[in-house]
């Protein structure tokens, strides 16, 4: 069943959040091009995830998307799915190798 619930991530103050709640549970930050036909494609698959999506839309707030980058030391694309846990990311990937099946994998890992 799907649960899931789009969180737009567009304030440093909302990534700092993600983070700390990565303490208590996996997080799934998300980035996302609006202008990019495999993100789109990727992001349907993406949404059937059991779990709250933090999506970080590339094109307006980049800036979030460079902070990501710089917390976690992997180079941005976009689409790209990062996993975090005790704000660490514990699972990346983009464009086509994004899997909801990786992804339900590594949030509901303990």
């Amino acid at each position: 069943m799907n649960s899931s619930n789009l969180v737009e991530l567009n304030t440093l103050d909302k990534l700092q959040a993600a983070i700390e709640e990565s303490r208590i549970r996996p997080v799934l930050l998300f980035k996302h091009s609006t202008s990019c036909g495999i993100s789109a494609g990727v992001f349907r698959d993406v949404k059937m995830v059991d779990a709250d999506i933090n999506i970080v839309v590339v094109q307006t707030d980049r800036h979030i998307s460079n902070e990501i980058e710089r917390h976690t030391g992997i180079k941005h694309e976009s689409p790209q799915a990062i996993v975090l846990k005790n704000g660490e990311a514990v699972y990346h990937a983009s464009h086509y190798d994004i899997t909801l099946e990786d992804l339900n994998e590594h949030l509901t890992a303990q």
